[in-house]
């Protein structure tokens, strides 16, 4: 759709293939398309999710938001996406991670609640992140593989954020610190996404998908990873049980934990390193 009330994408041969460059306007609307149906399907085949309010309800998704706006949000009131467009290249930032990150903000809406500032704001859009990246490393795109930046193929500035040293963005923190409520969500993210990373992957310098990273420890800590797979499921299961609306980085660190014995014991080694990871980004 476009800015305001919207007009809906009409084609008279029924050929939504679009160019893909951003003068191509229909192209947008495929891609949000086609993102949501790669979201909805992580969160049914993956999480065992029925959708994004978890009531089979689907969602309607605005494409070309606002004028060259560089922005991207989730409007619960209306259940919708909003996608702008970057004004530099005119892409459209409906990309995998992006409308991953955005749709969660609906499970987060559907589940916990988590409020919009201070630690709970911080948890929320570092779940917006982990999980759309996940559905990122789920769509296994080879146009647009599985990585642990955000945003990287919407802006030619770099990644808007990243989760194995969220610091490197300028702006994002990777260990969490007792003013950390005072920051905006997005860099009070950084202490979450730092969390996942380590918990699925491990620290130190390693590539993945022909990507290179290099976690840092707050304590110095080696970690070895559990798998992409088993930290989502821990931190589906955290947010989706066991979070609340006020939920701050130690009790998530409580309602991680708590998942992961649910789902694996408490003599698995998935307990440890869930515990491990906290401790690697200050969170004890």
């Amino acid at each position: 759709m476009q800015t305001g009330g919207g007009t809906l994408f009409t084609d008279p041969d029924n050929d939504w293939g679009g160019t893909g460059a951003p003068a191509d306007r229909q192209s947008a609307g495929v891609d949000a398309h086609y993102a949501t149906a790669v979201t909805w399907d992580f969160y049914k085949g993956v999480l065992g999710r029925n959708g994004i309010r978890g009531d089979g309800t689907g969602v309607t998704s605005r494409v070309h938001y606002g004028s060259n706006s560089p922005n991207a949000f989730f409007d619960p009131g209306c259940f919708c996406a909003n996608y702008g467009d970057d004004p530099v290249t005119g892409r459209t930032l409906a990309t995998l991670d992006i409308v991953g990150h955005e749709l969660t903000h609906g499970v987060i809406a559907s589940t916990a609640g988590l409020t919009a500032t201070g630690e709970p704001g911080g948890l929320g859009e570092g779940t917006a992140d982990i999980l759309g990246t996940a559905i990122e490393f789920f769509a296994d795109n080879p146009t647009d593989v599985g990585d642990y930046f955000i945003g990287e193929r919407a802006f030619t500035g770099g990644p808007l954020r990243r989760m194995d040293h969220p610091s490197l963005d300028g702006h994002s923190r990777d260990y969490w610190s007792r003013d950390i409520a005072t920051l905006d969500p997005y860099a009070a993210s950084g202490p979450a996404r730092h969390f996942f990373y380590l918990l699925a992957e491990g620290s130190g310098p390693k590539e993945i998908n022909k990507i290179a990273y290099d976690s840092p420890t707050h304590d110095g800590s080696k970690l070895l990873g559990i798998g992409q797979d088993k930290a989502v499921r821990i931190w589906y299961r955290a947010l989706s049980t066991y979070m609340t609306s006020t939920t701050t980085y130690a009790r998530a660190r409580t309602a991680t934990l708590m998942a992961a014995a649910d789902l694996y014991g408490t003599t698995g080694v998935e307990y440890g390193r869930v515990a491990a990871a906290w401790t690697a980004v200050n969170v004890r």
